[in-house]
C-alpha cells in the first residue's frame, strides 16, 4: 500500500493538486460564463439554459457513484486510478473546445447544449473522481488529508481564476463581455491546460500508486455495484455530511451562476474592477490556504466547517443588505467596488474553508465505512460526494435562470440600463435563498460525528485488526 502516517513530500502534494486545476477551469467556465454565454450571446432563453446545465449535472451525478465503484474496482499494474486519468484527458479537451464553439453557428438548441455539457461532465468526473479517490489512499494521517485538499483547492481554484484573468482582459477585452470570437478562444485555451493538467498530475503521481492493488476485486457487475453504492451511501457519517455539503453546493452554484449579472449590472464593474476582482479572489483562496490547518488543529474539521459557512453567508449578504437600505455607496464608484472586495475576500475565504473541510471529512469516512463491512471504497464516497456536489449546483444554477428570468432582465441588456425594480428583485430573492441555505448548511456540518480522537482511535483498531490477521483488512500497519 501507499499510505503514510508521517508528511508527505511537498512534490507529491504539488503534483497531486495540480491534477484540479482541469476541475477549477470547468467549474470557472459553467458556473460564471456559460449561462451568459448561451443566453446572453448565442441567444437561447436564460431559462433553458439553466435547465438543460441543471439536468446535465444531474445526468453527471447519477453516473459519478457508478464511476467511483469503477475506479474501485480498476485492477491493474497501474493502480486503480491512473488508468482512468490518461484516457480521459485527451476526450476532455476536445468535449471542451466543442461546448464553446456549439456545431452550426446558430442558437443552439436546449437538446445541443444538454448533450454537450453531459459528455463534458462525464469526461471531467472520469478524471476527477479517481484523482481525488488517491487522497486516502495516499496517507491515513488526518491533518495530511486536509494538506492535500488544501493543495487541490489551491491549484483547482488557480486554474480557474486564470481562466477568469485571461477571459476577462484577453479574450473578452476587446469586445466585451458579449464577444463571441473570445469564448471560442476562452474554450481553446481552456482545453490545453486541462489536457496539461490531468497528465503531469497522474505522471507526477506515477511512481508513488502505480502499483497492483491488494486485491483483486471480483468481476464487475451492475447488480453488484448497485448494491455497494447502496451500502456505501447509507453509511450515517455520510448521509449527515452530504446533507451538509447539499446546502452548501447549492449556494455556490447559485452565487457563481449570478455572479456576472451581479458585478454587470448590480454593481456595475468596469473593465479594471474585473482585473482586479481575480486578484481578490486569489487573495480569499490564499488566506484560506494559510490559515484552514490551524484551524483543523485548534477546533476540528466539524466545527471549522460549520462555524465558516455562517461567517460565509454573513459577509456575503451585508454588502446587498447595505445597498438595499440605501447606504452603501453608489454602484460603480471607487468606494462602492473597493469596499465590496474586502467583504468578497473574507466571505469568500470562509466559503472555501467550508468546501476544504468538508472534502477532507469525507476522506475519515472511508475507514467508518471499512470498520463496519471490511471494505474499503474510496471511489464510492468520492463519486458520491460529487453526486451531492453537482446535484445542488445544478440546483443552484436551476434558480438563478429562474430569479433571472423572474427579475426582467432582458437579453443583451447594457450596464446603466436595467431599471432598480429588476436589480432589488434579483437581488432580494438571491439573498433570501443564500441564507437558507448557509443556515441550513451549518445545521448539518454541525452534527458530523468523526471527530480526530473518533478517526486516530479507528486507526488503532483497523491496525491491530490488520496484525492480528493479514488477510482481512488491506491497511497495512
Amino acid at each position: 500500500m501507499s499510505q503514510t502516517e508521517g508528511p508527505l513530500p511537498l512534490k507529491l502534494k504539488l503534483f497531486h493538486g495540480f491534477g484540479a486545476v482541469a476541475f477549477g477551469i470547468k467549474d470557472n467556465g459553467f458556473s460564471v460564463f456559460l449561462l451568459i454565454y448561451y443566453n446572453q450571446v448565442l441567444g437561447m432563453d436564460a431559462g433553458l439554459v439553466s435547465a438543460a446545465l441543471a439536468m446535465a449535472l444531474i445526468i453527471d451525478a447519477f453516473v459519478d457513484p457508478l464511476l467511483g465503484n469503477l475506479s474501485d474496482r480498476t485492477y491493474t499494474r497501474w493502480g486503480r486510478r491512473l488508468p482512468w486519468l490518461y484516457a480521459a484527458a485527451v476526450p476532455l479537451a476536445f468535449a471542451w473546445v466543442l461546448l464553446w464553439s456549439p456545431p452550426g453557428g446558430g442558437t443552439p438548441s436546449f437538446w445541443e447544449l444538454l448533450g454537450l455539457a453531459v459528455v463534458v461532465r462525464m469526461l471531467l468526473s472520469a478524471c476527477e473522481v479517481p484523482s481525488v479517490s488517491l487522497v486516502p489512499e495516499l496517507t491515513r494521517d488526518y491533518d495530511e488529508r486536509t494538506t492535500l485538499f488544501r493543495y487541490r483547492y489551491l491549484f483547482g481554484w488557480t486554474g480557474g481564476l486564470l481562466m477568469l484573468f485571461l477571459a476577462y482582459n484577453v479574450f473578452l477585452a476587446d469586445g466585451g463581455m458579449l464577444h463571441r470570437p473570445g469564448y471560442i478562444r476562452f474554450g481553446i485555451a481552456g482545453a490545453i491546460m486541462m489536457v496539461i493538467s490531468v497528465v503531469v498530475s497522474a505522471m507526477g503521481q506515477h511512481s508513488r500508486v502505480a502499483h497492483l492493488p491488494a486485491e483483486r476485486p471480483p468481476p464487475f457487475s451492475f447488480r453488484v455495484a448497485f448494491a455497494e453504492i447502496r451500502q456505501a451511501f447509507s453509511e450515517r457519517a455520510f448521509l449527515i455530511l452530504a446533507a451538509g455539503a447539499v446546502a452548501a453546493y447549492a449556494s455556490q452554484g447559485m452565487t457563481f451562476a449570478i455572479s456576472n449579472y451581479l458585478y454587470l449590472f448590480v454593481w456595475r464593474f468596469s473593465q479594471a474592477s474585473f482585473f482586479v476582482y481575480t486578484l481578490v479572489l486569489f487573495a480569499s483562496i490564499v488566506l484560506a490556504f494559510v490559515t484552514i490547518g490551524s484551524l483543523h488543529k485548534r477546533f476540528g474539521k466539524p466545527r471549522t466547517a460549520w462555524i465558516s459557512a455562517l461567517i460565509a453567508v454573513t459577509l456575503w449578504v451585508i454588502p446587498y443588505a447595505a445597498r438595499l437600505a440605501r447606504i452603501w455607496p453608489e454602484s460603480g464608484s471607487v468606494e462602492s467596488t473597493g469596499l465590496l472586495f474586502a467583504f468578497i475576500v473574507l466571505g469568500n475565504c470562509a466559503a472555501v474553508i467550508v468546501a476544504i473541510s468538508a472534502s477532507s471529512m469525507v476522506a475519515e469516512i472511508v475507514e467508518a465505512f471499512e470498520q463496519r463491512t471490511g471494505r474499503r471504497a474510496e471511489g464510492s464516497f468520492y463519486a458520491g460526494n460529487w453526486f451531492a456536489q453537482k446535484c445542488a449546483t445544478g440546483l443552484g444554477i436551476f434558480l438563478t435562470g429562474q430569479i433571472v428570468a423572474y427579475s426582467g432582465i432582458p437579453k443583451g441588456a447594457v450596464p446603466g440600463s436595467v431599471g432598480e425594480g429588476a436589480l432589488d428583485s434579483l437581488t432580494i430573492i438571491y439573498c433570501a435563498l443564500i441564507i437558507v441555505l448557509g443556515i441550513f448548511s451549518a445545521f448539518w456540518l454541525a452534527r458530523f460525528p468523526i471527530t480526530r480522537e473518533d478517526h486516530e482511535a479507528r486507526l488503532r483498531s483497523l491496525d491491530a485488526a490488520a496484525r492480528s490477521d493479514p488477510d482481512a483488512s488491506g491497511v497495512v500497519p
